[in-house]
C-alpha cells in the first residue's frame, strides 16, 4: 500500500486542502462552502420527484441470473444494488458504530488522524477539493489496511476495537469485490488468464473510506460531494438505511437518486473497469447532496489491480471486433492513473484515451 501512497507525493495538498471546517460550531453555511444553485437544481428536481420513477436495480446474488443482471446493469447504468452478499449484517453494524465513534468526536480530536499532505490515509477533506471553487459538506477517514497509526493517535488505550472492525471488514469486502469481478469478467466472456487473476487477487490495491455528511443548515447551499467517476475497478457502498442524498447522473434524465435499501449495498463501475472493457462499461458520475436533518454516514470500499498492473482494454474485448485499432484506450499502470486523476481528475480519462 506505501507504493499506492506514492502516486500522491507529488502532488502534496495544502493545509486548507485537508482540515474540515468544525461543522458542530456552524450556524449557517459559510461563504466557502455555498455552491451556486442552477435553475434545474430544485430539491423536487434533484430528487426526481416529478415525472416516472425510476430506480437501481437490486440483484440477489444468490439468484441463477445474477451474472447477467450485473453484467446487464453495468452495461446500461454502471450501478447496481446487491443482496444476500455475504457482508453479515452485525458486522455492517460495527462498522457504522466505530464510524459514529470517530466522527462525533470533537474537532481538536479527530485532527490527531490528520492526513498529510502527500498522504493518502487518514482524516481529511475529499481530495478532488482543490478542483472546486467551493468547499463540501463533508469529512472523511481513509484507510489502506490497518487503521492502526491513525487510529492509535485519537485512542491511546481505545484504539484495538475500531481497528479489529475495520480490518475485519476490509477483508470480507475484498472477498466480495473479487466475486463480483469473477461475475463480471464471466458476463464479458473474459477468462482469468486475460487479465492475470491470480496476481490481481493478491496483490490487489485496496481502500476504505468512512463518510460523514453532517446536518446542513441549508442543504439548497451546499454539496456533500461534487460530481466525479472513481478511479478503480469497482466501489462497494454500504448506506445508513435513514438517510439519503447519493445520487447518480444518468443521460437523458440527469440526476437520479440511489434511495438506501436496507440490508443492500451499492456497486458502481469505476475508470479503471471502463477502461478494461473498452469503455462498455461507463464509468458512473456521481454526487452527494446533504440533509438539513439528518447526519449522513457511509463506508466506501473500493477495489482495483496491484499498482504496477497495466490498465488497458483487456486483449479478448478488442480482438473480438477484429480490427487492431479496436482499442479506445492505452495501457497506463495502475499508480500512473491514480497520479493522473490527483493531477487532472475528470480530465484523466481523455488523457490515456485513443478513439
Amino acid at each position: 500500500m506505501a507504493t499506492l501512497s506514492g502516486a500522491y507525493t507529488e502532488t502534496p495538498l495544502h493545509l486548507q486542502y485537508i482540515i474540515p471546517i468544525d461543522f458542530d460550531s456552524v450556524e449557517e453555511v459559510p461563504q466557502s462552502h455555498s455552491w451556486p444553485q442552477s435553475d434545474d437544481e430544485s430539491p423536487r428536481r434533484m430528487f426526481n420527484l416529478d415525472g416516472d420513477h425510476f430506480s437501481i436495480p437490486a440483484i440477489d446474488l444468490d439468484s441463477p441470473d445474477a451474472i447477467e443482471m450485473a453484467g446487464h446493469a453495468c452495461k446500461i447504468m454502471g450501478i447496481f444494488q446487491v443482496t444476500n452478499h455475504g457482508i453479515p449484517s452485525s458486522l455492517l453494524r460495527e462498522v457504522e458504530s466505530q464510524a459514529w465513534r470517530f466522527f462525533t468526536l470533537p474537532a481538536r480530536a479527530k485532527v490527531k488522524a490528520l492526513r498529510s499532505p502527500s498522504g493518502a490515509t487518514g482524516y481529511g477533506i475529499a481530495r478532488i477539493a482543490p478542483f472546486f471553487n467551493k468547499f463540501m459538506w463533508h469529512e472523511g477517514f481513509t484507510m489502506m489496511g490497518s487503521p492502526l497509526e491513525h487510529a492509535r493517535e485519537v485512542w491511546p488505550h481505545g484504539y484495538r476495537k475500531f481497528c479489529e472492525v475495520m480490518e475485519d471488514y476490509q477483508d470480507k469486502m475484498k472477498a466480495l469485490s473479487e466475486r463480483l469481478l469473477a461475475m463480471i469478467l464471466k458476463y464479458l466472456g473474459i477468462s482469468e488468464h486475460d487479465v492475470d487473476w491470480p496476481r490481481l487477487r493478491s496483490n490487489a490495491c485496496t481502500a476504505l473510506q468512512l463518510n460523514s455528511y453532517p446536518r446542513c443548515p441549508d442543504p439548497r447551499q451546499a454539496m456533500g460531494l461534487a460530481p466525479h467517476t472513481d478511479t478503480f475497478l469497482l466501489t462497494i457502498l454500504h448506506q445508513n438505511h435513514s438517510a439519503h442524498g447519493l445520487q447518480v447522473h444518468m443521460e437523458g434524465r440527469g440526476w437520479v437518486p440511489v434511495f438506501p435499501m436496507n440490508g443492500a449495498l451499492v456497486v458502481n463501475v469505476g475508470d479503471m473497469l471502463h477502461i478494461m472493457s473498452n469503455a462498455m462499461f461507463p464509468s458512473v458520475v456521481h454526487r452527494v447532496i446533504p440533509s438539513e436533518n439528518r447526519h449522513r454516514l457511509t463506508v466506501g470500499y473500493f477495489y482495483g489491480p496491484p499498482t504496477d498492473f497495466h490498465v488497458g482494454p483487456i486483449h479478448g474485448l478488442t480482438q473480438a471486433s477484429g480490427r487492431e485499432d479496436a482499442a479506445r484506450f492505452r495501457s497506463i499502470t495502475v499508480k500512473d492513473y491514480v497520479q493522473m486523476k490527483a493531477e487532472n481528475l475528470e480530465k484523466a480519462l481523455s488523457m490515456i484515451r485513443i478513439r
